[in-house]
């Protein structure tokens, strides 16, 4: 049980990363410092489901990472 908790949470790591960097595509080097100049913008389509599923997909991480601890 413990080794397949491990496997879905590697899985899990590979996908968090590649969630997140889904998202910084579109900005260049400067938006990833901070610098981008429209800071108060709404997430549209695609970009909000990708939002949305990195906040899902680092729950579910979290909430594995516990498990692993536990079993």
């Amino acid at each position: 049980m413990k080794s397949t908790l491990m496997v879905v949470e590697i899985v899990l790591a590979f996908l968090l990363v590649g969630s997140i960097l889904l998202q910084q595509r579109g900005t260049s080097l400067g938006g990833a410092f901070g610098g981008e100049g429209n800071v108060y913008r709404s997430r549209r389509g695609a970009e909000r489901v990708l939002f949305r599923a990195t906040i899902v997909i680092a729950l579910i991480f979290v909430g594995v990472a516990i498990a692993v601890l536990f079993v």
